[in-house]
């Protein structure tokens, strides 16, 4: 029994890794592309003011899919910090504990701020720059 809870737990932190992933990536590629789609509508945005109203939804789009995927990550961190744990206590349990470096712990959150860092720079830039070149 205590194998096939270990490889839940391991098949749940795999899950929770691919999310996290398809998150971050989701996020970014809609971050570039909106800067790229707004920086292209500055220059109609001067004379035309329903181009000015397109940016501002592209803005607003970036705002709710960056907030989703922090609030996501977020989630994510708790969910490994929540499994990792119960990992640790099996191999306290199992004696074998000492083989599983608790520092882990530490480095996935600062890797999980770091993403989170990632997300918001790359909507920041996505939503200022258009707006200052115009």
């Amino acid at each position: 029994m205590l194998t096939q809870v270990h490889t839940h737990i391991t098949k749940e932190l795999e899950q929770n890794t691919k999310t996290d992933t398809i998150f971050i990536l989701t996020s970014i590629l809609l971050n570039l592309i909106t800067l790229a789609v707004n920086s292209g509508l500055v220059e109609k945005s001067r004379t035309e003011s329903s181009t000015l109203a397109v940016m501002f939804v592209f803005v607003t789009l970036i705002v709710m899919v960056n907030i989703v995927v922090i609030i996501g990550l977020l989630k994510g961190r708790q969910t490994r910090f929540k499994l990792t744990n119960g990992l640790i206590r099996m191999y306290r349990d199992q004696d074998v504990a000492k083989y599983y470096d608790e520092s882990l712990l530490g480095n996935y959150n600062v890797r999980y701020n770091l993403f989170i860092l990632v997300v918001v720079c790359t909507g920041v830039i996505a939503t200022i720059v258009p707006f200052i070149l115009r």
